[in-house]
């Protein structure tokens, strides 16, 4: 494997080492690199046909990070996972997904050879779709409303106040839209929170409806708990290089909205009207 190029990403110095001198004995020119910021570096400015990378590292970040931005760099290298713990022979679907191999350490050199050459044989499976958090969201907005219902209906509380399906989910569309634009345009979590129109007339009907503050609080959380679902049934085709970072934002959005819907719950406005122009 003489022009087969290989990054390896490993934090432990001696297993980089020994492995990087293991490999370039066996023919392959090989690039190491020791924690996934330095990883990345490499990834956007050099072209692979090999990523092998330790699954467990410390600090930002872990080896489906670096797995994710091969596939955007280079959709036809080959990727493999090492990891210290056996139990990832089991490894889940979505993993899979992302990543050819899963192989666990410690490992024979020469079957880990083996193993890199037969992938590389076999080629890089199909390229896979993969989308943003946003994306998903918008996709399976009404999804994420019948799953919120669905946990709604099983609160006695809630349900206590008689409302159509309507009156319960109006507010919903425009909250998820808000939403898909907070990730979109990557407002920095904890910042200035974006106002939100929906979230101040939910607030303001809710109080007209005879929610009690408690009830406000149970339908927002319901509402991430529904969101992390339609997330969690698409984890086939979720980008893991922000997932974590897009998941936090999804709660300080939600969090925001709930601020602004129960600070209209709890102010005092003549009309509707007036409660829209301030916002």
């Amino acid at each position: 494997m003489p022009n087969t190029r290989m990054l390896l990403v490993d934090d432990d110095e001696a297993i980089r080492s020994t492995l990087s001198n293991l490999l370039r004995q066996q023919g392959f020119h090989v690039t190491a690199a020791s924690n996934v910021p330095e990883a990345l570096k490499l990834i956007s400015s050099n072209a692979y046909d090999v990523l092998l990378s330790d699954l467990h590292m410390p600090g930002a970040g872990d080896g489906l990070t670096v797995v994710s931005a091969m596939r955007h760099a280079n959709p036809n290298a080959v990727t493999m996972l090492l990891s210290a713990f056996p139990e990832m022979h089991a490894a889940s679907h979505a993993i899979l997904l992302q990543t050819d191999q899963i192989l666990v350490k410690p490992m024979d050199t020469m079957a880990l050879v083996a193993a890199i050459k037969e992938r590389l044989t076999t080629g890089a499976p199909p390229a896979r779709t993969v989308e943003t958090v946003a994306d998903i969201l918008e996709r399976t907005v009404e999804t994420t409303i019948a799953t919120w219902y669905g946990h709604i209906q099983r609160d006695s509380k809630v349900m206590s106040v008689p409302l159509s399906y309507e009156q319960r989910t109006d507010y919903l569309h425009q909250a998820l839209g808000d939403l898909g634009k907070r990730l979109r345009w990557s407002i920095p979590i904890g910042g200035k929170e974006m106002p939100s129109k929906a979230a101040a007339e939910h607030g303001f009907n809710r109080r007209r409806h005879g929610y009690s503050a408690a009830m406000i609080v149970e339908e927002s959380r319901m509402l991430q708990v529904s969101i992390f679902n339609s997330l969690q049934q698409n984890l086939a085709t979720i980008d893991f290089s922000v997932l974590l970072t897009e998941v936090m934002t999804i709660a300080d959005e939600i969090d925001s909205q709930l601020s602004q819907a129960m600070t209209s719950y709890a102010a005092e406005f003549p009309a509707r009207g007036c409660l829209i122009e301030r916002m």
